[in-house]
């Protein structure tokens, strides 16, 4: 497989990346980081989950977040759903696309929602159905896919069942994530691989973490394979909860410079990216998480 000539990056910053964070980020401020990501040339954007307040205090504004957005034409704003109840709360905001998850280590499943894999992923069926319904796209996450913080190392064969699930009860996109950073490039191929058995690879998205820093070598190894999807967020904004001190995901900004540097077409404004990741970063007041931008940011002030 060739390497692709243009990539689609799904910007999971307002989302996954400021779920973890400690201290409120008001909803004004989440909306402005939408419209500059917007405005870098992100088609992507994962804005909000709509899980139970006690469980993630973070995203209690979805709503209020959602219906603050200045929607652009061409751009799809996805949101994180749970169950039905997280669905139903989610469709009258009107998203583009909702996410399900699961995990691919059976341990992570049993620790975190009490039941099997097969059984989380069947609980998505009704969701997946009522999307469907009402023209919403459906896509899904498949967490843990390397490595689990309680298991350990993740076989590819669980990939594949998890990707036969999600194929099973209608999700149509699918994207395989590197939850703990664990990851190495064959590690990572072998977990995509295990995921091409059920979709194409216009369907499969890659998604790392930057624990180890190695998430720009798992991007690289996926481009390889002609994995043109991917997630990222923007000032490498998220942390783990399960490794300490963990950066969390690949920051958009280093993606893209790769990206670009390769000659490989996004879409995006890297410098417009770059204010979006200072802007973020500036209200938590720290630097952001990422090489190229702090670079960058460097070689402007000089």
């Amino acid at each position: 497989m060739s390497i692709p000539s243009k990539v689609k990056i799904i910007d999971v910053g307002p989302r996954d990346g400021l779920q973890n964070e400690k201290q409120p980020v008001p909803a004004a401020v989440k909306v402005e980081l939408v419209h500059r990501l917007q405005d870098a040339g992100l088609k992507e954007i994962e804005v909000t989950s709509f899980v139970s307040p006690k469980w993630v205090p973070q995203m209690a504004d979805n709503a209020e977040v959602m219906a603050g957005i200045q929607r652009k034409p061409g751009v799809r704003y996805s949101v994180l759903t749970p169950n039905m109840k997280g669905y139903e709360a989610a469709v009258l905001s009107k998203p583009d696309e909702i996410v399900v998850f699961g995990a691919a280590s059976e341990a992570f499943s049993q620790k975190n929602i009490n039941c099997s894999i097969e059984e989380s992923i069947e609980r998505f069926r009704p969701v997946a159905q009522a999307a469907k319904a009402a023209g919403i796209a459906v896509r899904g996450a498949i967490s843990c896919a390397v490595g689990c913080p309680y298991e350990g190392e993740v076989a590819p064969e669980r990939v594949a069942l998890v990707a036969r699930l999600m194929k099973d009860i209608g999700v149509e996109h699918v994207g395989v994530a590197d939850t703990i950073g664990v990851g190495t490039p064959l590690k990572v191929q072998r977990a995509l691989d295990a995921t091409l058995q059920y979709y194409s690879v216009d369907h499969v998205s890659g998604h790392f973490h930057d624990t180890y820093g190695m998430a720009l070598a798992n991007t690289l190894a996926c481009l390889e394979m002609g994995i043109w999807h991917y997630d990222t967020s923007s000032a490498g904004l998220g942390g783990c909860p399960y490794a300490k001190g963990a950066t969390g995901n690949v920051a958009t900004e280093d993606v893209v410079y790769m990206l670009h540097g390769m000659g490989i077409e996004t879409g995006i404004d890297l410098d417009k990216l770059i204010d979006a990741g200072q802007f973020i970063s500036d209200f938590l007041q720290r630097k952001p998480h990422s090489r190229a931008a702090n670079a960058l940011l460097t070689k402007r002030a000089g």
